[in-house]
């Protein structure tokens, strides 16, 4: 009796026991406790990058009431926004390249939907307000019937709307710089339609994570809709090994009269089910409505691991389970994605370190030229200068190139000129020659030009400009030149 009572005591539990630590993982189930840890870096990543800067340049900022786009410190006028192509074509290979890779894993890591509903439905109504008695069963309604469950649902209301008011002020400081956002704030009388898209974001967050819920993946997101099309059978997502745990629905989506145990290793607990926020079972295969969040597969590990077995549900790729293969992550289509990713990156960092620290913009007056006494002949010019630099610059005008030796300024004068930073300024520009640059008898002349625009305190920051200088025929000169003698007396 007391050798029977040793043989069951020790083998099979000493057995499940090293299975247990081989499957189960510790402490939070695994997936869960990693999504929880990259939500906090993320939050706190998202809430301090709008207030680094360095010299006033943020890491990223697209601000329109600036008229600039600041990108990894750089600053770049709205007149330079070349760069932009090249990020929206950036952002959309990217989606595409993550989706292939990797299925939805933007919803479940990174979506602030999916984030914002974890912190109103997991931590406020069902670790702090306990409206809920436990995150594992998300399937389970509501239930209002009391008047202590209603003021807490009101005060969980009162809590995420706070939540929401910073959330979306911490949105639109990528939009408006964080110091003009406080200034808007203090002179709100002059600044309503700022006020309407804070207030609209705030509501609309509110009201998206509180009532519309997971509804927002399934039927607004359109991101579901094209997922579908950038799928194939390498892409990882959350799926069910049918070959070991059976298969619970059959091809055409309808119940296969499942039954758990016997040849097959799912006992159909519904755990994977009474988890799924998007109110979906993952054995059903690959859905819309599947955000990736993982929690199937942490609470199939913990049922399956007390068993001693590796988890029915997976985040692998089909091919991958089919197979019993590693999943494959590089081939010809992603492969492509990461080819095209990095040429545009390469392409936008020259264009960063090439950038402009001023632009110059040249355009003729309606005159086409004007003779005076002497025989000089003039040319005016309209021209914008802007310093994009963060810094304050005195500029002067020159004429570079070929004509440089005939034509030159007198109109501003030697004296430098002052432009703000991040600011312009327009100046009447007026070129003369006396020299005769007469090319043709019976049509005026027209000369290129190269005009240049240089700091005087940095003789880094220049920039030339292509412009034309008309000049008239000699038949014309004279006459022009006799005429206006001939008025002096």
């Amino acid at each position: 009796m007391e050798s029977t009572q040793t043989i069951s005591t020790h083998n099979p539990n000493s057995a499940l026991k090293d299975k247990k630590e081989k499957f189960i993982p510790k402490g939070l189930q695994l997936f869960r406790k990693k999504r929880y840890v990259w939500y906090v870096i993320l939050t706190i990543v998202l809430l301090v990058v709008p207030f680094i800067t360095i010299d006033g340049i943020h890491v990223f900022l697209l601000s329109f009431t600036r008229g600039e786009l600041h990108l990894f410190f750089v600053n770049f006028n709205f007149q330079e926004l070349y760069v932009l192509p090249f990020l929206t074509i950036l952002l959309f290979v990217g989606i595409f390249f993550i989706t292939t890779m990797g299925g939805r894993v933007w919803c479940g890591w990174g979506c602030p939907q999916t984030i914002f509903r974890v912190i109103y439905r997991d931590l406020i109504q069902t670790k702090i307000l306990r409206l809920r008695k436990k995150i594992s069963n998300k399937q389970q309604p509501l239930v209002l019937d009391t008047a202590s469950k209603k003021f807490r649902y009101f005060l969980g209301l009162v809590i995420f709307f706070i939540i929401a008011g910073v959330a979306s002020a911490d949105f639109l400081f990528y939009f408006v710089a964080p110091v003009d956002f406080w200034h808007f704030l203090l002179t709100i009388q002059d600044h309503f339609v700022f006020l309407g898209f804070w207030i609209v974001i705030w509501l609309f967050l509110f009201a998206d994570v509180c009532f519309i819920a997971e509804n927002f993946c399934v039927y607004i997101c359109p991101y579901a809709r094209v997922q579908s099309v950038l799928y194939d059978n390498d892409t990882i997502m959350a799926i069910y090994n049918e070959n070991r745990g059976g298969a619970v629905y059959m091809p055409d989506g309808k119940p296969n009269n499942f039954q758990g145990g016997n040849d097959h290793e799912c006992i159909d607990c519904m755990r994977c089910v009474d988890i799924c926020p998007a109110h979906i079972d993952i054995r059903k295969g690959m859905q819309l409505e599947c955000v990736n969040c993982l929690e199937c597969v942490d609470a199939c590990t913990n049922v399956m691991g007390r068993m001693g077995k590796k988890s029915l549900i997976t985040w692998s790729s089909p091919n991958a389970v089919a197979k019993s293969n590693k999943i494959r992550f590089f081939r010809p289509k992603t492969i492509g994605y990461i080819v095209v990713i990095v040429l545009i990156i390469i392409v936008a960092i020259i264009l960063a370190f090439n950038k402009k620290d001023t632009l110059l913009n040249i355009n003729r007056t309606q005159e086409t030229y004007e003779i005076r006494r002497t025989g000089a002949v003039d040319n005016a010019y309209k021209v914008l200068i802007e310093n994009t630099d963060s810094k304050p610059h005195n500029f002067k005008i020159r004429v570079v190139g070929d004509l440089a030796k005939d034509v030159y300024v007198i109109s501003p004068k030697d004296d430098s000129f002052a432009v703000p930073a991040q600011d312009s300024r327009i100046i009447v520009l007026v070129l003369r020659t006396n020299a005769n640059l007469s090319q043709e008898d019976d049509a005026d002349t027209k000369l290129p030009i190269k005009i240049e625009s240089f700091a005087v305190d940095d003789p880094k920051i220049s920039i030339t400009k292509d412009s034309i200088f008309m000049y008239p025929t000699t038949n014309a000169l004279n006459k022009a030149i006799k005429k206006l003698r001939k008025e002096d007396y």
